[in-house]
This record gives C-alpha cells, sequence and structure tokens, in this order.
C-alpha cells in the first residue's frame, strides 16, 4: 500500500493556483450534497466531476494510494453480508462505499494541489467570523498546521519500524510465541517516538518564543476563486436537478 499521503504533486495546473480555502468549500460544499442526497445519478456526476478536476490538475496515476487486496477483500465481504438483505441491502451499502471513497478522492485532490503550509492559514481565515465569538479559531489553526507537518514524520517512523521488525532473527519457538502479536509492538514504540518528538518539537517551539505567524506569505481568494465556487455550486445544482428528474 502507498503511504505516499499529504504530499502535493509539483506540477502548474489552475487547480494548483487557487486558494486553499476554496478547494475545502468545495470539498465541504460535495460532502454536504453527498450526505444528504447520497443518490447514484449524484454520485455519478459529482465522480465524472472528480475525475474532470483531477485530469485538469494533471495528476498522474502513480500519485493514487495502491490500497492491499485485504481492504477490497473487506469490501467485497460486506457485500456478501448484506446479501441476506436482499438487493435493496446490497445496493444501499454500495452507495455507502462509494460515498466514502468519493470523500476520500476529494480530500485527496485538495492534498495532491495545496502546499499543506497554506491549509492551517486557510482555516484561519475562514473561520475569521468565530473570533467574534471568542473562539480559539488561531490556536486551532496552529494545531491543524502542526498536525500536518508531523504526520508524514509519522508515516515515516512507522515505516522505519517495520521494517526494523522484519529484520529481527527469529532463531527460537519461544521468540516465535512472543512475537504473536506484532501490532501492539509496532503501536508502542510509535507512541514512544511521538511522545519524543512532540517533546522536542514543543522545546523549539519554546525557544523561538511561540508560534509566530501561521505563513509569511498570506494568501487570499481572487477571481479565479470565485469561478471555481460557482462551477462547483453549478455541478451540485446540476446533480440535484438529474436526481430529480429520473
Amino acid at each position: 500500500m502507498s503511504t505516499v499521503l499529504l504530499r502535493e504533486v509539483p506540477v502548474d495546473s489552475v487547480v494548483h493556483r487557487l486558494w486553499a480555502g476554496t478547494k475545502m468549500i468545495a470539498a465541504f460544499t460535495i460532502s454536504l450534497l453527498l450526505m444528504f442526497w447520497p443518490a447514484w445519478p449524484v454520485l455519478g456526476v459529482i465522480i465524472a466531476f472528480l475525475i474532470a478536476i483531477a485530469v485538469l490538475a494533471r495528476i498522474p496515476l502513480g500519485a493514487l494510494p495502491r490500497l492491499p487486496l485485504w481492504f477490497w477483500g473487506l469490501i467485497v465481504l460486506g457485500a456478501l453480508v448484506n446479501i441476506p438483505n436482499g438487493t435493496r441491502g446490497v445496493l444501499v451499502y454500495a452507495q455507502v462505499v462509494v460515498f466514502g471513497l468519493v470523500l476520500v478522492a476529494a480530500s485527496l485532490l485538495i492534498a495532491f494541489t495545496t502546499p499543506m503550509g497554506e491549509v492551517a492559514p486557510a482555516l484561519a481565515k475562514l473561520g475569521a467570523p468565530l473570533r467574534k465569538l471568542r473562539l480559539p479559531v488561531d490556536e486551532w489553526a496552529v494545531v491543524v498546521a502542526l498536525t500536518l507537518r508531523g504526520l508524514p514524520l509519522l508515516l515515516d517512523e512507522i515505516r522505519v519500524l517495520r521494517a526494523a521488525r522484519k529484520l529481527r532473527p527469529k532463531e527460537s519457538l519461544l521468540h516465535r510465541a512472543s512475537d504473536a502479536n506484532p501490532l501492539i509492538d509496532i503501536l508502542t514504540a510509535c507512541m514512544a517516538v511521538s511522545s519524543r518528538r512532540a517533546g522536542e518539537l514543543a522545546e523549539a517551539i519554546t525557544a523561538r518564543g511561540g508560534t509566530g505567524m501561521l505563513t509569511a506569505h498570506p494568501s487570499a481568494p481572487t477571481r479565479r476563486d470565485a469561478v471555481a465556487l460557482v462551477i462547483v455550486f453549478a455541478v451540485c445544482a446540476g446533480a440535484l436537478g438529474l436526481n430529480a428528474a429520473l
């Protein structure tokens, strides 16, 4: 399985040049639409729209995550479990699966076309009205920024720990018996490494006098962002119209 996630695809496209907040609003609009109208016509329109966006953004097929066979096996197993409920039960299950995959695809498009350093400032700008309610919007944005920066490091640590465990010798039956649950060992090691890295990061932030600015070059929406949102809203409205017509 490919774990190269949350990495921007380094190409130039009109989708890459959009403001990060615009992409998040578009993804939220799509998720809201599918949450209330998860019908097949709506799903089909949204899937076609996401494919068109991926082509427009020049996302190569190699950037897509390669899911393991056990994942698809669980999908098939879920379908088999719903067979006693009849055709309707299988169709509802398929709708739920496709709905989840569409949301993941929309999130991946944001990750593939947006530098992770622009997500937190966009969230802070979108949440600006909440400051009137005295909510800690900036602190939330800082937490998101640190999480996005730390997640690739955690994935790298998991790769290293997994590779190191595979290289451990298995010489005796006693060792094999104690090796019955490797997942617990890996999770325990990941927690220890994460705690150590979190402490080092906190000390580094404190030594620099705090979190400071979210970004040195703040961005803002432009006219192209307004056009992009109009297109997204039009696609959503068209999907609803097609669903009503059918």
